[in-house]
């Protein structure tokens, strides 16, 4: 780290020598009687000495190039990092722990790189395979980032006008609390006579409620929905691949869209409920068809692929797009 620092420190005063205008020659004091000024002219701007650097004369302006690629470093910093390093313009604070392993690992999530190693290993073999992976590091952590940019943009604000997507469709909330909706909690009205604009869903929720009150109110809504629908689909799609179903429970997971037990068993997220109906399908499929081939085997693809043929398409989309921020 220190040596780092020192780097840094170097690169700043090279910089600063290197582009710094010349400095004005010093007069050598003069024994001879000084005659009386003449009236001052102004003095030429090369044999002007350069301003003082504060917030009003910042100085001589350094060159861009220089500066955008010698300072700008994107800079991805894990909370519990121990170690860092930059790769390509990129600075790397990462996570670093030695373990039981035979080789060494990296880990790209939402808090950064984490970086896994024998016991046995030095620091500077590390360091090397660090340097190797350099170009997968960057790209995984800038994909990271992106995906949490995402994500952020997509927080909803639980208020009347607040907005997420029901089914790949945008929807707005109303609140309406003079209706009961037959004790469903809301309805899902068309924006207008015309059909344009996004949805309205009407809930039964006091125009002063609390947000808290909102977000369960539409979550409801929506886990009603998703219940309803994702019955459908399996009934759907379990006779074409010759399976039975047996149970239906609904998830909150944060990992996880789906499971699949043996005895027919399905866990399918609540959260599918934005996506598309060909993603949830896609979704649908794959669980049903872990009750033919428990594995990720060709087999299992292969029966996957028979009722949904894109489904390579459809299960990158389910990874690409951002699902709303609840929290």
């Amino acid at each position: 780290m220190r040596g780092l620092l020192q780097f840094t420190m170097d690169l700043f005063e090279g910089l600063g020598n290197e582009f710094a205008p010349p400095k004005p020659p010093v007069p050598r004091p003069s024994k001879k009687v000084k005659k009386k000024a003449p009236p001052p002219a102004a003095a030429p701007v090369a044999d002007a000495p350069p301003p003082q650097d504060t917030a009003d004369h910042p100085g001589p302006a350094l060159p861009t190039i220089a500066l955008r690629d010698t300072l700008t470093l994107a800079s991805f910093v894990h909370p519990q990092a121990m170690r860092e390093t930059v790769l390509g313009s990129a600075r790397v604070a990462y996570e670093f722990k030695r373990g039981k392993r035979k080789t060494i690992g990296f880990v790209v999530g939402p808090e950064g790189l984490s970086v896994r190693a024998p016991r046995w290993v030095t620091l500077r073999d590390v360091d090397a395979a660090i340097q190797e992976k350099a170009d997968w590091i960057i790209r995984k952590l800038l994909e990271t980032r992106q995906r949490h940019a995402r994500v952020e943009a997509t927080r909803i604000e639980w208020k009347d006008g607040a907005e997420f997507p029901f089914m790949g469709e945008p929807v707005v909330i109303r609140l309406d609390p003079k209706h009961g909706f037959a004790s469903v909690g809301g309805t899902l009205d068309d924006a207008g006579g015309d059909g344009t604009g996004p949805r309205i869903l009407r809930l039964a929720v006091a125009q002063n409620a609390e947000p808290s009150q909102i977000r369960d109110a539409a979550q409801a809504w929506l886990m009603r929905q998703a219940r309803r629908l994702f019955i459908e689909r399996l009934d759907h799609f379990a006779p074409r691949l010759g399976v039975r179903w047996q149970k239906l429970s609904l998830s909150n997971a944060a990992t996880r869209w789906g499971s699949a037990s043996a005895d027919g068993s399905i866990r399918l997220n609540w959260r599918l409920i934005h996506f598309r109906l060909p993603v949830i399908d896609y979704v649908v499929a794959h669980e049903l068809a872990h009750l033919r081939v428990m594995d990720h085997s060709h087999r299992f693809w292969e029966t996957v692929e028979s009722v949904v043929p894109d489904y390579d398409l459809l299960r990158q989309q389910l990874k690409d797009e951002a699902v709303p921020r609840w929290g």
